[in-house]
């Protein structure tokens, strides 16, 4: 919290200097504005906002965090000032005002929305009858429009008069009388031909605009906004005919977002609808709780592979000594493979159609560490198992042999798992992320002790007798 300028606000609300409140939010960048005002609680801050211009006001507020700028919105409505956080909200851009009204009470939704301009209300209901997720939920309507038939003359006072009311200037949509999408103009485009006035836009729009429909993935669009580095990107219905833009910043937010999911993902977690520090800690324990339970449930199934070979580990005094060296292994090489499919996966590299390739190089992969950690266990156990403990024989050459053979066979079953268990639950319309690196550890585990032991019953005599 930046704290520079806190008593200096304070003190200027309390003696209501409006004219230094004003001073203060004119005089810096919107974000510095709202950085320095952090501390601030929420009627505070809205005592600041205030005595700003209303465009001004929306720059500072777009810059709170998302828990100020729901806390401002639930203490004035509270206050009995709905009608001021009214303007302020038709004022937002529209996928920003609907970010807003998803995270408020839907009782202060329910106040808020019948005070909003008709077209804002109007515009507002649409977006929010899009499901979260997708294109259309992430989206604005607020897009300059352009007819085929302007000359870059007309076109740049075109833009010009709907400059003020749009998000960005940077492309243009050309459009024709029933909104179907013709072509894009870009701001380069026209600015280069400022010398040119009376040429035509025909002759320069682009006519193969990339798209996406309302319905599709937010995901998968951001993917396709990386894959051409757009700084915006339309969105269309089945007709073509265009009902927004997804802007570079959403774009953003989105990318954090699935980021953030499958890291928590990744390590065995459900996804948290808030921050960390902003979660209860019973709904986080709740949270983490389900998943370690799942967890438990399947170190619970080593342990009764354990037992199930019990006899064997105890008629050979050394066997117990590796399991951690074996389990390990091949549940650390698991996630490795399950992490880089994983990524592949999210960046568009590997499809469900590579398996063939991802089985060959995770079984390539495997051979080649398996063959180093045999080489190197091999070396280990002979060193370790020289000095029998007292009533037992030190085991032989070939009997030593167990822990590399496992070992090389553990590191390749959970290269291939790992590779393979990601595409298979894509392919069954599962999150690919679900299988994180503590299930494939867990499968690895179990897996490890059952390949060990019968190993074992093969190259030690009399074991499997035993």
């Amino acid at each position: 919290m930046n704290t520079l300028y806190l008593p200096e606000l304070r003190e200027m609300i309390a003696t209501d200097d409006n004219e230094s409140l004003r001073e203060f939010v004119d005089a810096l960048m919107p974000a510095r504005v709202a950085e320095f005002m952090e501390g601030l609680d929420a009627r505070e801050s809205w005592r600041v906002l205030e005595v700003a211009d209303p465009e001004r006001r929306v720059e500072v507020f777009g810059y709170f965090e998302p828990e100020k700028q729901t806390a401002l919105v639930h203490a004035l409505v509270g206050d009995g000032d709905a009608a001021a956080m009214s303007g302020l909200v038709a004022d937002l851009p529209a996928d920003d005002r609907v970010d807003l009204l998803r995270d408020v009470d839907e009782h202060v939704v329910d106040e808020l929305i019948p005070l909003l301009p008709i077209e804002d209300r109007r515009e507002t209901l649409r977006l929010r009858g899009f499901p979260e997720g997708t294109a259309g939920s992430v989206m604005t309507t607020e897009v300059v429009c352009l007819k085929e038939n302007l000359s870059v003359a007309e076109a740049l006072t075109e833009i010009s008069k709907q400059a003020l009311g749009v998000e960005t200037v940077y492309y243009s949509y050309v459009v024709d009388d029933d909104r179907r999408l013709l072509g894009l103009l870009s701001a380069r485009q026209l600015v280069t031909h400022y010398l040119n006035p009376d040429q035509p836009i025909s002759e320069l729009m682009e006519r193969d605009v990339v798209t996406v429909l309302a319905m599709d993935d937010q995901e998968a669009v951001a993917e396709t906004v990386a894959d051409y580095d757009f700084l915006a990107i339309p969105v269309v219905d089945d007709n073509r005919r265009l009902l927004g833009i997804i802007t570079h910043d959403d774009i953003i937010d989105v990318l954090r977002a699935e980021a953030t999911e499958d890291a928590l993902l990744s390590a065995g977690m459900a996804p948290l609808e808030s921050g960390y520090l902003r979660t209860h800690w019973f709904t986080l324990a709740c949270n983490r709780g389900v998943w370690i339970g799942v967890l438990f449930f399947a170190a619970l199934l080593t342990a009764f592979a354990l037992l199930r070979y019990e006899e064997a580990f105890d008629s050979v005094w050394w066997l117990v000594l590796f399991i951690p060296l074996v389990i390990s292994s091949g549940g650390n090489s698991g996630s490795q493979s399950a992490t880089l499919v994983i990524r592949g996966l999210t960046d568009g590299e590997v499809s469900l159609g590579d398996w063939r390739r991802v089985l060959r190089r995770e079984l390539l992969m495997g051979l080649t560490l398996g063959t180093t950690l045999a080489a190197l266990g091999f070396v280990s156990a002979w060193v370790l198992t020289r000095q029998a403990p007292e009533g037992h024989t030190a085991p032989t050459l070939v009997e030593v042999a167990v822990v590399p053979a496992t070992l090389l066979l553990v590191v390749v079953c959970g290269t291939v798992c790992g590779g393979l268990l990601p595409l298979m639950f894509q392919r069954l319309g599962l999150d690919p992320a679900l299988m994180s690196n503590p299930f494939v550890a867990g499968i690895i585990d179990i897996a490890g002790i059952v390949i060990y032991v019968t190993v074992a019953m093969a190259m030690i005599g009399g074991l499997a007798g035993g």
